[in-house]
């Protein structure tokens, strides 16, 4: 028959010598109580600080189907009587059953232990007590169990004594440094709360100490890799506790107690817990009063860049409310993902695409593979694959938003960042800068950092392009500049493709088509001078529109032009004259060879 408490809701009572939390006595204080006062620890002294939180009374030899972890079995021996063989392996399988320790009377049933028992026990630390022959069971299962039960009460009433202070320290508008330094009060030891990134959040404590918890934390991350051996779970010594900050599922971080002296018990674990909720409110606060000020902030950014937000000295004022310094020369930053697809008709390829697609054909690729690559470039997915690809989308954007929001509030306290739909939009100080020293300027800074923020968590590689508009000194020319970033950004990738960083004047001749404002004056130019080899539908045209785009490029360069396109030089003359059938004498005319390039160059831009 088993005696136990209830199943352990509450929080651990004791630090056991593994640093395993849990609740009850040691079997040292078990032998304190009254009824034990004649019992004696024969074997296993090395296993004194094992926890109690059950009694289990042997009756029949076959004990070790009804044991359970942490019981402390008494015995008369009497189910042993016939079989003493049995007690040499008895220590062995109750002890790798987790059981505390073995109570026995001996002198009635079994006149003495074996010598190997009681060896064994040494060995493995397995408490062996001699209960004295005049004390009854149930005076011992009364008693121990009225401990445990009036341990755990007393525990319990100040777990809830000190959860009602710190949610009353909460209700008062209290924060993370009021909560830690009541827990600190309580428990007399130096307490923080840590992030994932182990950066401080609020600390109270000496400096050493607030350094050798950050440790504890970082060397679980090391030992395990983060979230592995159950980092979630709560942890600890009797010099340190370790609980995780959890709230909405989400792992906020750790609060974390030390004590130099090892001066903690398994009662502070409750209380550490009860602030690691009241913690995790404080934090899911803070970031829904963020989430909402962040929205406000981009809301009135994106009015800014659309040029309804107001006079110069409204905004500047209002801004300067945010933190955001926009009475200086500036210039706009525009981050966006690669690899998503952006206006322009669906499929349609840069002019890039079609010509890798004339390379193959020359070289003898099958033509009905290079058209099928080509058409099915731009194919929309079905409606789950969209909704996975959305949601992969979201998780990105929200990690290039905040990789860009740490790099820029690193370099520019003053400048003011927030992230859009699908782009993050930075306004910073542009003193000094310059296109030229793109490479090496400020920008170059925040891009490299928002880079290896952004990619580290990443399951998947992403890259990000960016775009640098011309410098400003006043918010009413930042929707300008604003449009200058959008098609450096979108130009960049275009030319130098995915992760390029481009400088609005830099673009050279596409920063001049990209500012018509009309696109259809931009189409109708393309078809006019081009005529059918503007079209993407025959694979022959655009055979021929390669050909020539490297005629243009090597200044009718017949020779060279053979070589890059791997033609025999009659087959390129031969086209030059089809060429010249279809579009006029380009090889004589300096001004049709000028409109031709613009044209070339135009649909190179096609979907930016």
């Amino acid at each position: 028959m088993s005696y136990t408490t209830a199943d352990p809701g509450p929080p651990a009572l004791r630090l056991a010598s593994t640093g395993t939390l849990t609740y009850g006595l040691s079997v040292g204080e078990v032998l304190g109580v009254s009824t034990l006062n004649g019992a004696r620890l024969i074997a296993g002294r090395a296993g004194l600080e094992r926890i109690v939180q059950r009694l289990n009374v042997m009756e029949v030899p076959d004990i070790l189907s009804w044991v359970k972890p942490n019981e402390l079995l008494l015995t008369t021996g009497y189910p042993l009587r016939n079989t003493p063989q049995s007690l040499d392996n008895l220590v062995a399988d109750l002890d790798e059953r987790g059981l505390a320790a073995l109570a026995i009377k001996l002198g009635r049933y079994l006149e003495s232990l074996p010598a190997e028992m009681i060896a064994q026990a040494d060995r493995r630390g397995f408490p062996l007590i001699l209960l004295p022959n005049d004390v009854g069971f149930d005076d011992i299962l009364n008693q121990v169990l009225t401990d445990i039960l009036n341990r755990q009460a007393a525990v319990l009433a100040r777990t809830e004594e000190v959860h009602r202070a710190l949610v009353q320290i909460v209700l008062c508008g209290g924060g993370l440094q009021e909560v830690v330094d009541e827990v600190a009060t309580l428990l007399d030891v130096a307490v923080v709360v840590l992030d994932g990134e182990q950066r401080v959040l609020a600390g109270a404590g000496p400096d050493e100490h607030v350094q050798a918890m950050r440790a504890f934390d970082a060397g679980r991350h090391t030992a395990c890799g983060r979230g592995g051996c159950g980092i979630t779970g709560a942890h600890g010594t009797s010099d340190h506790l370790v609980v995780p900050v959890v709230a909405g599922g989400f792992d906020h971080g750790r609060i974390i107690a030390f004590s130099p002296g090892g001066t903690l018990r398994g009662t502070d674990l409750g209380i550490l817990e009860r602030a690691a909720t009241v913690a995790a409110l404080v934090v899911t606060k803070q970031q829904a009063v963020a989430a909402v000020e962040s929205k406000y902030r981009a809301d009135f950014l994106r009015d800014i860049l659309a040029g309804r937000a107001g006079e110069d000295d409204r905004v500047v004022a209002h801004c300067d409310g945010f933190g955001w310094d926009l009475d200086r020369p500036m210039m706009v930053v525009v981050a966006e993902l690669d690899g998503r697809p952006r206006g322009g008709a669906p499929g349609a390829e840069p002019e890039g695409r079609a010509a890798r697609d004339a390379r193959r054909r020359a070289a003898g690729a099958s033509m009905g593979t290079a058209v099928g690559a080509a058409m099915g470039a731009g194919a929309e997915p079905d409606g789950g694959a969209r909704g996975v690809r959305g949601a992969e989308e979201r998780s990105a954007q929200e990690r290039l938003a905040a990789a860009w929001t740490m790099a820029v509030r690193r370099h520019d306290k003053g400048a003011a960042v927030a992230s859009f739909a699908h782009e993050v939009v930075a306004v910073i100080g542009a003193d000094g800068d310059d296109p030229a020293e793109l490479s090496t300027g400020p920008v170059q800074a925040m891009v490299k950092e928002a880079s290896s923020v952004f990619a580290e968590h990443l399951p998947v590689r992403r890259t990000f392009s960016t775009g640098i508009s011309r410098t400003v000194t006043s918010p009413a020319e930042l929707p300008e500049a604003y449009e200058q970033a959008v098609k450096a950004v979108r130009v960049g990738r275009q030319l130098h493709g995915a992760g390029a960083r481009a400088h609005f004047d830099q673009l050279g001749v596409y920063r001049l088509l990209s500012l018509v404002s009309d696109p259809e004056e931009l189409h109708a130019f393309v078809r006019e001078t081009l005529g059918d080899l503007a079209a993407d539908d025959e694979p022959e045209l655009v055979d021929l529109r390669r050909t020539l785009q490297v005629l243009l490029e090597t200044n009718l360069n017949v020779a060279e032009t053979a070589r890059r396109l791997h033609f025999h030089y009659n087959t390129l003359r031969y086209r030059i004259g089809k060429l010249e059938r279809m579009l006029g004498a380009f090889t004589e005319d300096a001004h049709l060879r000028l409109n031709l390039t613009l044209a070339l160059h135009v649909l190179r831009m096609r979907g930016i």
